[in-house]
């Protein structure tokens, strides 16, 4: 089992920051960085697609025809929708649209939408019914290049808040998946600097005696 870089218990559920491969993690739920066509062909989502095999882009596809034939987006940014997991070791595959920041003219209005995209994949967890395990990369800090050093501060505040918040979440064990080196550095060097701050009790040494 992977080393856990940062472990926290939240009033409802534990948060686990470990490297691995998404494609390869077995949860109940898993979570996708999608576009806002639900192509499946850049970064992670496209090797989510190519996991999950043809299937997971016919039902997609099925997604994007029926919202163009409302006039819609398949899938707007700070949006999320569901399908099976097919060949992933997933039962649902929750696929979350979060900003794209490649273009820095269009950047500013764009990152304040990180919180709608999380809050578009909680209602997703929620109209599931919840679930024991659920895994999820870092929304938009892979190709989508949102700032690390803010994504990092706001993916803790956002997941944390969630999971120690007032309502019950519906989930026990959540696993935040990283495998880029740059966004760890800027996580480790958030948390260092704020680990007091965040909700929920630190217990990564117990985690990593455990080696869950």
């Amino acid at each position: 089992m992977a080393d856990v870089i940062i472990a926290r218990e939240c009033r409802h559920s534990r948060l686990r920051v470990i490297a691995g491969d998404l494609t390869k993690y077995e949860a109940d739920i898993s979570v996708t960085t999608a576009n806002n066509r639900l192509a499946g062909r850049e970064g992670l989502d496209a090797k989510m697609h190519a996991a999950a095999g043809e299937e997971l882009r016919e039902a997609c596809m099925e997604i994007a025809k029926e919202q163009r034939a409302q006039n819609l987006q398949p899938c707007p940014v700070g949006n999320a929708v569901t399908t099976p997991g097919f060949n992933l070791p997933c039962k649902h595959l929750i696929h979350v649209v979060g900003p794209d920041c490649r273009r820095p003219s269009q950047d500013e209005g764009r990152r304040e939408m990180i919180a709608d995209a999380y809050a578009a994949l909680f209602e997703q967890v929620k109209a599931i019914g919840g679930a024991e395990t659920m895994v999820c990369p870092p929304i938009s800090m892979g190709i989508f290049a949102y700032p690390n050093r803010e994504g990092a501060r706001m993916t803790m505040e956002i997941v944390l808040g969630w999971l120690d918040g007032e309502e019950e979440p519906g989930i026990q064990d959540f696993v935040l998946l990283v495998n880029d080196e740059n966004f760890v550095k800027n996580l480790k060097t958030v948390y260092r600097e704020s680990e007091d701050q965040f909700p929920g009790t630190d217990c990564t040494r117990e985690y990593r005696k455990r080696r869950f």
